[in-house]
């Protein structure tokens, strides 16, 4: 079973547009959509796993150039 999760996306000022353009094109990523308050983007992400979608926030998503913060929620089915 796949697991998702928001992940919810700091910029900086001005950054939003471009980084929510690339992190659309990350596979894994199902949206990525500029958003006001103390977030610029909320992203919604799957992987198979856990750890898959580890990797992705970390070694895809936080390398893009103008983000300055990640906060990752998975969704859990209660």
């Amino acid at each position: 079973m796949a697991v998702s999760a928001y992940v919810l996306i700091q910029t900086e000022v001005g950054k939003a547009a471009q980084v929510a353009t690339e992190v659309r094109n990350i596979t894994g990523v199902r949206s990525a959509d500029d958003v006001t308050g103390p977030y610029d983007v909320i992203a919604v992400a799957e992987a198979d796993n856990m750890d898959e979608l580890g990797r992705m926030v970390v070694s895809r998503i936080q390398m893009i150039d103008g983000i300055t913060r990640t906060l990752t929620c998975p969704v859990v089915n209660l």
